[in-house]
């Protein structure tokens, strides 16, 4: 009744199956007509939720001459070109850092490691990795700074 459209109705029954089916390998369900019942309701009302939202912003009657002619989200050509140059240049000032300073920066901020973890695995101090992070951190941000 929720989305009036029989098709959606069985797609939607069946993922509250394919769901409920899910939550009782978790564990034990008390009343699986009312779990049922209330994970259908909650996938119809989403359902319309979303499709009501679709019908405000989405033009069913567009031509495919008016989709052609949205932009794409793409960079262009030039837009492509300076960022491989941007990055080039930031790739090639994080290299003249030492190895140290490089290594625990990565550790600290791509692999998400703490202070202690990457003194400990680097055999320095706690303040060491801080200056070493500080170090690239500044270096990068004066690199930037430049290349904008």
């Amino acid at each position: 009744k929720i989305v009036r459209d029989r098709q959606t109705a069985e797609d939607l029954a069946q993922e509250a199956f394919i769901r409920a089916h899910k939550a009782a390998e978790i564990g034990s369900i008390r009343n699986l007509g009312a779990f049922l019942h209330r994970i259908a309701r909650n996938l119809a009302l989403d359902y319309e939720r979303r499709r009501q939202v679709r019908e405000r912003f989405e033009d069913r009657y567009a031509s495919q001459n008016e989709i052609a002619a949205v932009p794409a989200d793409s960079a262009n050509a030039e837009e492509t070109l300076m960022e491989k140059e941007r990055f080039h240049q930031f790739d090639k000032a994080l290299q003249s850092l030492p190895a140290r300073a490089k290594r625990a920066w990565k550790l600290s901020q791509i692999d998400g490691w703490t202070y202690d973890q990457i003194a400990g695995h680097l055999g320095v101090s706690k303040n060491t990795v801080y200056n070493d992070v500080k170090l690239v951190m500044g270096h990068c941000h004066d690199v930037l700074k430049r290349l904008d």
